[in-house]
């Protein structure tokens, strides 16, 4: 069982930056890779980023590369996203996940992470 919890959430403007934590428990954190995706209301849950167990590998979604940085912890058992340069379409619920299968790659695939957390919300205005 691994346990998730995000945080940083919020109200910002237009180009503004956040910066969201998730903390993980219940399994060792350096064997597991670990994921963001986000929920736009009325829309499908989308791949945001992704990073390898080790941290040597992210993998980004083409709508947010160069805006958003993924980075872990392994000491703390934590995973980050940098929010940068954010617009409204940026709006959603933000959720990571943990994908604990060895697969080689750093997948951008809701359906192969295997625990969720929460959600926080980040909302942009314009």
């Amino acid at each position: 069982q691994v346990q998730l919890v995000e945080s940083g959430g919020g109200l910002v403007q237009t180009g503004a930056s956040l910066r969201l934590s998730c903390a993980a428990s219940g399994r060792t954190f350096s064997s597991y890779a670990m994921g963001w995706f986000r929920q736009a209301p009325g829309k499908e849950r989308e791949f945001v980023a992704a990073i390898s167990r080790s941290g040597g590998r992210s993998y980004y979604a083409d709508s947010v590369k160069g805006r958003f940085t993924i980075s872990r912890d392994n000491a703390k058992n934590t995973v980050s996203l940098q929010l940068n340069s954010q617009t409204p379409a940026d709006t959603a619920v933000y959720y990571c996940a943990a994908d604990l299968t060895e697969r080689g790659i750093v997948s951008n695939t809701g359906a192969e992470y295997d625990y969720w957390g929460q959600g926080t919300q980040v909302t942009v205005s314009s």
